[in-house]
Parts: C-alpha cells; sequence; structure tokens
C-alpha cells in the first residue's frame, strides 16, 4: 500500500491478509491484462485473501453508520404509516444490505487488486509509471504471448520493445 495511512488503506489492510512474497512477472502482467479487461483477478497469483469475519464487520459498521441516522431522521414518519407499509420497507433494506455486501466484497477486491499491481509494477517497472505504460506493456505482453516468449526472457523482451 501507499505510505499514506488513509482509511480505505486501513480498511484494507484490516480485511485483507497479504503475503509478504514479492509478485513473479509473469502473474503480474497476466493480473494487469486481466485488471484492464475488466475482469477479477485471481487473488492467490496477487497473494492477498479476504477474512471474512473481519469484511463482515466493516460492512456491518458501515451499514450501520448510514442506517442509524436515517432511522432517527424518519422515525416519526414511520410511527404515523400503515404498519404493512413499514414492514415493507423493512423487508427491501434487509434485502438491499444482504445484497449490498456482494457489491462491497467486489469493491474492495478490485481495489486491493489495483493496489497491489501498482505496488508491484514499482517493482518490476520502476522506471514505468503505472498510468502512463499499463496499456503498452498489456500490448506488448500479448505480443509476447503470440511470440512464445519464455519467462525468463519475458522481461528483457518487453523492456527492448518499449526502448522502440
Amino acid at each position: 500500500m501507499s505510505k499514506e495511512k488513509t482509511i480505505r488503506n486501513k480498511i484494507l489492510e484490516y480485511v485483507y491478509t497479504i503475503s509478504k512474497q514479492p509478485i513473479l512477472l509473469k502473474d503480474l502482467l497476466v493480473a494487469n491484462r486481466q485488471h484492464n479487461d475488466g475482469m477479477h483477478v485471481d487473488p492467490a497469483k496477487l497473494g492477498f485473501r479476504l477474512r471474512l469475519i473481519r469484511a463482515y464487520i466493516v460492512y456491518i459498521v458501515g451499514v450501520l453508520i448510514v442506517l442509524v441516522p436515517i432511522s432517527f431522521l424518519t422515525h416519526k414518519e414511520m410511527e404515523k404509516l400503515n404498519p404493512h407499509i413499514s414492514i415493507l420497507a423493512s423487508m427491501f433494506i434487509t434485502a438491499i444490505i444482504f445484497i449490498g455486501f456482494n457489491f462491497f466484497r467486489d469493491k474492495m477486491r478490485d481495489t486491493m487488486t489495483k493496489e497491489l499491481i501498482i505496488r508491484s509494477w514499482k517493482l518490476h517497472f520502476p522506471f514505468f509509471s503505472y498510468e502512463e505504460y499499463s496499456e503498452k506493456i498489456d500490448e506488448i505482453f500479448e505480443k509476447a504471448m503470440k511470440e512464445e516468449i519464455s519467462k525468463r526472457d519475458l522481461e528483457k523482451y518487453i523492456l527492448d520493445n518499449l526502448s522502440k
């Protein structure tokens, strides 16, 4: 993660277990390709794992931070309404909360994926910024796969093609 400890970074560190092993170049390039294509990347390739109980705790706290003030603000109006409407509203809100966890988990995984790709990018390509060269290296990697370049020669092939 970045050196600054934002709330987002603290939450990610709390919710995920991150391996101290560096990400292999080919795994980084495959993960970058999948991430650029909008696909989910295999967390094991990037060396992180979700701690589900902690994810539930963070999600529940977030839901409570949103719902408790809304409940206080709407309590008087809901008292006056027909109980059937209150029951339906409760069912609807409960469904949204349970469905929302899946979106929350996916968003956290995508955020963690990008963080780890950028961190590993700095290790493998320290002179090429991720934002500027991500797409270029992705194209070179695709070309390398078509030409069946070995893992051992992959980094040299990529750096040679970037210098052209």
